[in-house]
This record gives C-alpha cells, sequence and structure tokens, in this order.
C-alpha cells in the first residue's frame, strides 16, 4: 500500500463513516507501515484534498458528464485527489497522478467502466489547466465559499465579523500548513540550547518570532521519537493556547484548577510558569484523557500537576472557594482550528447550536471554585461571538460577584495595549484562533 492508497481510503472512510481525517489516517498509515517519506505525502493528500474539496469539485464537475453526488464515493475520492496533486503539487507529474488515480479505481470500485471514466474527466481536466472554469463572483458567499472551501453558513459569519477581505485572508490562512510549534520546558532547559540539540538532530528548528520560549519545528519525522520529547524537554502547543494561561497569570504557590484540560497543554503550561511550585488540578470529563495527561506531566516532570475525571457540569461542594485560579477552555465548535484539522468545516453545524448553553452551564459551575479576589479566564478555540463575547457577558451580567479584570500580552500582533478579552485570528497573529477573557472575583460579596 503506497501514500495515495492510504489516502484514499482514509478520506473514504471519513466521509461515510464522519470520523475524524487525523485519528483515520494515523490508523491507516500504521496498518499500511509506510515509511516517514510515504507517511508524509499521505498526510499531505489528505489534508491538501479537505481543505480544497468543494473547488476540487467545482473543476471537476464541469469535466464530467455524471453528478459527483451520483458517484461511488471511492471514485469521487480518486478524482480529487488525482485532482489536487495536478492542481497544487509540483512535483508530482502529473501522469503519475492520473495513472495512480486509476488504478486505485480500478482496484476499488465495483462499476468496471469507472476507471476509464476516473481517466477521461481528469485527462480532460489535464488539458484545461491554463483555462480552468471561472468560479462564479455576483455572490460574495458562493464565491469565497468555493474558492477556500469552506460552507457558506460559515462564510457568511466570517463575512458579517471581517468584512470580504478580512474573511478571504482567514479562509485563505485556514488553508495553510501552520509550522509545529514546540513550547520549551524551562524547568528542564532553555530556548537557545533546545534548538541547538534539535539543530544537530537535522530538525529545522527556529525561535517563534514573537513568543519567548517557543521553537518553530519541521522536518520531524516521528516528533514522538525524539530524545528530546522523550526526555520532557518540551510539549508541542499553539502559541495561542499558552497565551490564554499567560492571560491568566499563574504564578508560584497558586492552586489552579483546569477544568477542561485534555490534553494538558494548558496544565503544563501553568505549571512551568509556576516553577512547579504550587498545585495544578488537572481535570476532564472523559476518564481515558486523565491517562494522557498524567503521562505528559510526567514525561515533563510536572510533579504539581494532578490528573483528575471530572465533569465540569456536576458541582463539588468541597471546590467552593478553594482555588485562585481556574481555567475554562469550555468546549466548543473549534472553528479556530480548521487549519489543523481541516474537516471541522464539513461537520453539521445544527448540534452547534447547543453549545453556548453548555459552555454557560460550565461557567456557572466552576466560578464558584474561585475564590474572592481570584481570577476566572474564560477561553475557548473558536471564532463564534455567540461562543464567546456573547456567553462571558451573560455570565457577567448574572454573577455581578465578578467582573472584567485586564491583562496584558506584550509583542503579541494586533494585542497592543490592555483590555480583558482578545480574539486571536490566524491571518492576523498567524496563531490558531482563538478567544481569551479574564474575569476576577470580588474579594467581597455586594
Amino acid at each position: 500500500m503506497d501514500a495515495r492508497e492510504t489516502a484514499l481510503l482514509t478520506l473514504n472512510a471519513c466521509e461515510r463513516q464522519g470520523g475524524w481525517s487525523d485519528g483515520a489516517l494515523k490508523k491507516q498509515i500504521s496498518a499500511a507501515g509506510l515509511d516517514s517519506r510515504d507517511a508524509a505525502l499521505a498526510t499531505q493528500l489528505c489534508a491538501g484534498v479537505l481543505q480544497n474539496q468543494m473547488l476540487l469539485d467545482f473543476y471537476l464537475a464541469h469535466f464530467s458528464n455524471i453528478p459527483l453526488k451520483r458517484m461511488e464515493g471511492r471514485v469521487v475520492q480518486a478524482l480529487r485527489l488525482g485532482a489536487y496533486q495536478m492542481l497544487f503539487l509540483d512535483r508530482i507529474p502529473h501522469s503519475a497522478a492520473v495513472n495512480r488515480s486509476v488504478e486505485l479505481t480500478r482496484a476499488y470500485c465495483k462499476n468496471p467502466r469507472a476507471a476509464g471514466m476516473v481517466n477521461g474527466i481528469l485527462r480532460s481536466l489535464e488539458r484545461s489547466l491554463e483555462r480552468l472554469p471561472t468560479i462564479p463572483q455576483r455572490d460574495p458567499v458562493e464565491y469565497l465559499s468555493i474558492l477556500y472551501s469552506h460552507p457558506a453558513w460559515m462564510v457568511r459569519e466570517f463575512l458579517l465579523t471581517l468584512g470580504n477581505d478580512g474573511a478571504a485572508a482567514l479562509l485563505r490562512a485556514n488553508n495553510a500548513q501552520p509550522a509545529t510549534a514546540a513550547q520549551v520546558n524551562t524547568l528542564k532547559i532553555n530556548a537557545r540550547e533546545l534548538r541547538l540539540r534539535l539543530e544537530e538532530r537535522g530538525v529545522r528548528a527556529e525561535e517563534h518570532p514573537w513568543l519567548t520560549d517557543c521553537i518553530l519545528l519541521s522536518g520531524t519525522g516521528n516528533l514522538e521519537e525524539l530524545p528530546e520529547f522523550q526526555a520532557g524537554l518540551f510539549y508541542i502547543q499553539d502559541p495561542a493556547s499558552r497565551l490564554a494561561v499567560a492571560a491568566a497569570g499563574p504564578a508560584a504557590g497558586m492552586r489552579v484548577l483546569d477544568a477542561c484540560a485534555a490534553p494538558g497543554g494548558k496544565s503544563f503550561a501553568a505549571a512551568i510558569a509556576m516553577g512547579g511550585r504550587g498545585t495544578v488540578c488537572s481535570c476532564d470529563l472523559h476518564p481515558h484523557k486523565k491517562k494522557l495527561i498524567a503521562n505528559g506531566a510526567a514525561r515533563l516532570g510536572l510533579d504539581c500537576v494532578t490528573p483528575m475525571t471530572a465533569d465540569a457540569c456536576v458541582h463539588r461542594p468541597e471546590w467552593e472557594g478553594a482555588f485562585d485560579l481556574v481555567l475554562v477552555d469550555a468546549p466548543c465548535s473549534g472553528l479556530g482550528v480548521i487549519r489543523k484539522k481541516p474537516d471541522i468545516r464539513y461537520k453539521d453545524p445544527e448540534p452547534l447550536a447547543a453549545l453556548p448553553s453548555v459552555q454557560r452551564r460550565i461557567l456557572e459551575n466552576v466560578s464558584s471554585y474561585v475564590r474572592p479576589g481570584g481570577t476566572l479566564l474564560y477561553s475557548t478555540c473558536t471564532l463564534l461571538r455567540r461562543e464567546n463575547e456573547d456567553v462571558v457577558s451573560a455570565f457577567l451580567e448574572a454573577h455581578p460577584q465578578f467582573g472584567p479584570e485586564p491583562f496584558q500580552l506584550p509583542g503579541v500582533p494586533g494585542a497592543e495595549g490592555s483590555s480583558w478579552m482578545l480574539t486571536l485570528w490566524p491571518h492576523i497573529q498567524g496563531t490558531d484562533g482563538f478567544f481569551i477573557s479574564r474575569m476576577k472575583k470580588r474579594e467581597e460579596a455586594l
């Protein structure tokens, strides 16, 4: 099994079963026994097809007499893979892209005529690469939706918030490949020494342009096999998540609750910022994620992190007023991490309507765990106002014992000055899309 076959099976499984592409791809790569080069190509193919699926379908439809929705799923994926390679990858000969898609169609599709159809459609596309069909521009929603392969409902949301130019820049950024951000475990090593050690192993490493103790990595291969990773010298976390912890201001000796913690990055960032002095109670709803957090904390040598299984919506009377700082990285629609999880854009938007009520319930519950004078930090990795500003505004209106508490993040582009709420954008800061808000509990009841 090669990279293209692995990509085909992954994409087909995700579309049929509704799973997430990253998990499905890992299983397929493992089952196929791909080497690092083929694994990288399979990953690129899967991500590229998902990032450009609506655009690929728009072009393919112009060269097919049969609507794509009437074709067998694996036929459509073979077409998308061939078209993506021809349209977006310079190093793959067009003949190789077409021939392999035809071979995969012949191997996996029931209709004996499907391979000929795939060959005909992709050859027609190849002949027209210099004069591709024009995307209609009369409707900005339709145009941006097709061009950047985001559903119309999502494009409308971003147009309302950002306008045409801003929305286009965000959608374009969502289709870019982000660097892998390694946060330095400064309890064990400094950034310069870690960077030099990684470079000696052939890893391309550069210090982040504006976030201290953060290194951008490429060419890592299987990152978890690096001795520096195994020794707990760094952990992987987007700069936006670390900035949320920085905004919260953890300090040595604090009692911290990370209420929705998995996979543990914010707990680790808090513990390191505290110099390992204090306590971080790191909770998640799912029992198997407790082990994930525990393994990460052990690898990093963070003895002050205590993983627990706990439902953030269920009240624990023994925690009332027990914490100096409560972090709430609430479950959300995840629209800020589309560049890392491209298939988020294709999920059914209907269940998202229930998220604000869940987020409000979590805030309502865990706010009671904040001591008088303590801090409550609410964050999400989405960009929808109804899950961000609207949630914290409703919370503050219902809880006068809390008020906005400004924070500063020096050096962050577009975040100059002091505010108690901040949205980070992929096209502005180059981070995940992220919302951060900081609130303080009054010393005395009103």
